[in-house]
Order: C-alpha cells, then sequence, then structure tokens
C-alpha cells in the first residue's frame, strides 16, 4: 500500500512538473491535456484521474511554480513609513521579481482567458495587494488618491515592467526611478491641499 501511494504521489507530481514547464514554455493556450500527457510521459486517463477539472490542475501548477520563486514582500514594505522610500522599495521587489519570473508571468499573463477564473481572481487581487501596500503610504484623499491609486496599479503592472525593460531595454533601476518619477508627479498634484501627502520624500526627484 505504500508503495502503491509513493507511486501515485510520483505520477501526480510529474504531471504538475509537466504542467509548469508547458506553461512556462508554449503557455497554458496551448497546453493541450494531450501535450501534457505526453509531456509527463502518462495517459490521458491518468491526467484526468488526477485532475478531473482545470482548476484543480492550475492550482497545483501555481502553486508548485511559486514554491520555487522569491515572491515580492509586501510585509517588508509596510515597515517603511515614508511613501518614497515604500514606493523605490517596492518597485525594486516587484521588478526584480517580474525579471526573473518573465517566461511564465507573460505566457499565463497572455493566455489569461485560458486560466480559470479562480486564479485569474487570485491574481488580480495580489496586484491589488500590491497596490493598495503602497498607497497606504500617501496621505492624499478623495479625487486626488483615486488618481495616484490608478497611476500605481500601473507601476505595479508586469506589463509596464515588460514594456519599460524588454520591450524599450531599461534596466530595472532606470524602470524603477522612471515609474518612481511617475508616481510622485501624480502625488504632487495633491500637494496645495494636502501638505504631508510626501512628507520625508524631498530626495526622490533628484
Amino acid at each position: 500500500m505504500n508503495k502503491r501511494a509513493d507511486d501515485v504521489a510520483e505520477t501526480r507530481q510529474r504531471i504538475v512538473d509537466a504542467a509548469v514547464r508547458l506553461h512556462g514554455t508554449i503557455g497554458p493556450a496551448a497546453t493541450t491535456i494531450s501535450a501534457l500527457a505526453e509531456e509527463a510521459g502518462v495517459t490521458r486517463l491518468t491526467v484526468y484521474r488526477h485532475f478531473p477539472d482545470d482548476s484543480a490542475l492550475f492550482s497545483a501548477c501555481s502553486q508548485h511554480w511559486a514554491s520555487g520563486q522569491v515572491l515580492p514582500d509586501p510585509r517588508a514594505w509596510r515597515q517603511l513609513s515614508d511613501p518614497a522610500e515604500r514606493l523605490q522599495a517596492g518597485l525594486s521587489d516587484l521588478y526584480r521579481f517580474y525579471r526573473e519570473a518573465e517566461p511564465m508571468l507573460t505566457n499565463v499573463r497572455r493566455d489569461r482567458a485560458a486560466v480559470p477564473a479562480e486564479l485569474q481572481g487570485r491574481n488580480e487581487a495580489t496586484d491589488a495587494g500590491y497596490r493598495d501596500t503602497l498607497l497606504q503610504a500617501f496621505a492624499l484623499r478623495g479625487t486626488r488618491r483615486k488618481h495616484l491609486r490608478a497611476t500605481l496599479g500601473h507601476a505595479v503592472a508586469f506589463w509596464t515592467w515588460r514594456s519599460l525593460c524588454l520591450d524599450n531595454g531599461l534596466t530595472n533601476p532606470e524602470a524603477v526611478r522612471t515609474m518612481t518619477a511617475f508616481v510622485v508627479a501624480a502625488a504632487e498634484q495633491g500637494l496645495a491641499s494636502h501638505p504631508t501627502a510626501l512628507s520625508g520624500s524631498r530626495s526622490l526627484g533628484a
């Protein structure tokens, strides 16, 4: 019985590993069950036996892939109360992750329609969490806060990093400086009525 359990676990892991490889190379949209079975060296029936639906397969694949990554750490960003320092730290952490994980992130986000809605929702919530962690350090309110929220949403987006760094050749530090200046310029529009919104961030534009 122990041997059988080990075999079942090993087969399941082979399927998960194969899914990670295919998602990171050809993308989720092109990863058919037949292609997955061939990559894992099993039958289609075996894949369905372990993963009866897309949600189960994508969830296992996502968790396994994430376990091998150094993920962004918004908890560390929150230790910085100065909005400019938090912004620089957060974008540096995010852009580092985006560069390291670029092949998988490009494929999964490009093939969004092939990803189960549950996983899409988790990804969107994660991105919103990054944005809101940076937003919380600013003291803007009302319409100005709404505009800054949108600006930060653009700054933390994977496609923003990809456009700046892969499509247009910036280094990560250059991209961080560019988007930091962009966000600060948006925030400074609210300084007249909210003079504490960027307290402590005078050196940022240097």
